[in-house]
């Protein structure tokens, strides 16, 4: 008797439509699942860094400014891709990306884009041949433009050839360090500020300039400022000149000569608005007082007349390394550094009988060491850490509206340290940054942003260690690969 086979399908039309409908669905749950995943790490938890050739983690100050922005900024990379600090560049400016997404981010190469590059010129004043690897920074029509060829700090080096009978030297240079982060937050500072703090630097008592690039200039400190977006005036009180209205900081750096009674009694009527007023005294004024010591002891700080030695923490002999600091906003951030400071005054409180301005804190910041001494004190004082910077502020008295906002005073006991030549020894530089900051208020930007150093690994083999690694990439990872194939080829035809 014959049988009728009747094949039937494996699956119903039904049952394949519900199949490839659970699949989509899983799918989807897992893309909404790691959509979430990658939500919630980017908001909440921890992030991890592991590049050490871009160092792209943030400073604090970089990311508090970053939280804080609620403008939309426009930044544009006009830069050839193929330039060695091209992609350190973009890695950090994801990174500003990342942390706020008001921040978009443009890239325009003139060798590839060309038909971009005509707007851009026009749009930026860009019609110099030369100016060519800018980064643009455009908030509502402020405009910062960074050039990208200063980015970057170069190490050089002679390597020497011999070449049969003569010697050739090769000059080779090295990248040290990228100085991208510090540049463009300053530029985001610059482009979300409509106008500018304005810094009144005191002239005419022997201070030095701003303008002067030597040694014992004061042109490192004014890029400083610059970098915060403070623009820095020279300013004289002669005559009926007085601090202008606009003036949020004054800074006396280093008179060697007396201050004449009218220019300190516009000084003090500053401070009585509410002013912030930044005092670096010097060696040459020990002996020689300017003025400024009666107006600062009637703020409770006593500037001392004599110069404080340290044979514990000293390098060279006339400098202190301070390193002993107290718990203030100034100098928290220099916790673990330290200072160099040259022939510092001792700088004080003031003794508690005498009548310190009403409501003023006065504090003790920073102190050289246990075994510290004044170098020409009659009779020999007991060996002592000695202060050497003091901070003063006081907030706006009950009934009285000041001009000029909360008066806040620092003075330290040495000027030189933040001169051409020694301010970028030590943290001095970094100190300078944190200083004009806290005078002025603006405590999102009490952090550091410095250089980031480049690391640099050679992986040195032999030329047989060589050749086992080239059999282990082309040999025997492909052929593991091979034979775990066909196992399970082999497996599967049993």
């Amino acid at each position: 008797m014959a049988t009728r086979s009747s094949s039937k399908p494996s699956f119903s039309r039904a049952r394949k439509w519900a199949i490839g409908l659970n699949v989509f669905l899983a799918i989807l749950v897992v893309f909404a699942i790691a959509v979430m995943v990658n939500y919630l790490s980017g908001n909440y938890f921890q992030r991890f860094y592991l590049s050490t050739r871009t160092r792209v983690e943030l400073s604090s100050r970089t990311a508090y400014l970053l939280h804080s922005l609620t403008n939309h900024i426009r930044i544009t990379l006009y830069y050839d891709k193929d330039e060695p600090l091209y992609s350190d560049i973009t890695e950090l400016l994801k990174e500003y990306h990342s942390r706020n997404p008001k921040i978009t981010i443009a890239t325009v190469d003139y060798y590839r884009d060309p038909g971009a590059v005509p707007e851009l010129k026009t749009k930026y004043n860009l019609g110099s041949s030369t100016n060519k690897n800018r980064v643009i920074f455009d908030c509502e029509g402020r405009v910062k433009i960074v050039d990208g060829n200063a980015l970057a700090q170069y190490s050089f080096n002679f390597e020497q050839k011999t070449n049969q009978d003569r010697v050739d030297l090769k000059l080779n240079r090295k990248l040290a360090a990228f100085n991208g982060e510090k540049a463009f937050t300053g530029a985001l500072l610059a482009v979300i500020n409509p106008k500018p703090l304005q810094a009144c630097f005191l002239q005419g008592h022997g201070e030095p300039s701003l303008d002067d690039s030597g040694d014992e200039g004061y042109s490192k400190f004014g890029s400083v400022l610059r970098q915060n977006y403070i623009q820095a005036t020279p300013l004289s009180l002669l005559g009926t000149n007085a601090v202008p209205p606009d003036c949020n900081l004054l800074i006396i750096a280093g008179p060697t000569d007396p201050i004449p009674q009218t220019e300190l009694d516009r000084i003090d009527q500053y401070l009585s608005e509410g002013g912030r007023l930044f005092v670096l005294f010097n060696v040459y004024s020990a002996k020689r007082p300017t003025g400024l010591e009666r107006i600062l002891a009637a703020w409770g700080v006593r500037a001392g007349g004599d110069i404080v030695k340290d044979p514990d923490n000293t390098v060279s002999g006339p400098d202190v390394m301070v390193a002993s600091f107290a718990s203030h906003p100034v100098v928290n951030p220099l916790l673990g550094s330290r200072l160099e400071m040259i022939l510092p005054r001792e700088i004080s409180k003031a003794d508690p009988s005498s009548p310190a301005a009403d409501g003023a804190k006065i504090e003790e910041i920073a102190f050289s060491g246990p075994r510290s001494y004044l170098q020409n004190a009659e009779p020999p004082q007991k060996a002592q850490a000695r202060p050497l910077l003091v901070a003063v502020q006081r907030d706006a008295v009950k009934g009285v509206m000041p001009q000029r906002g909360t008066t806040r005073i620092l003075v330290a006991g040495d000027s030189m340290f933040l001169n051409n030549q020694v301010i970028e020894a030590a943290a001095d530089r970094d100190f300078a940054d944190y200083a004009v900051n806290w005078l002025l208020d603006r405590s999102v930007l009490l952090q550091g942003i410095g250089p980031r150093p480049v690391a640099e690994y050679r992986l040195v083999m032999s030329k047989t260690q060589m050749q086992t690694v080239q059999w282990i990439l082309l040999g025997a990872m492909p052929g593991g690969v091979l034979l775990l194939g066909g196992l399970v080829w082999l497996g599967r035809r049993r």
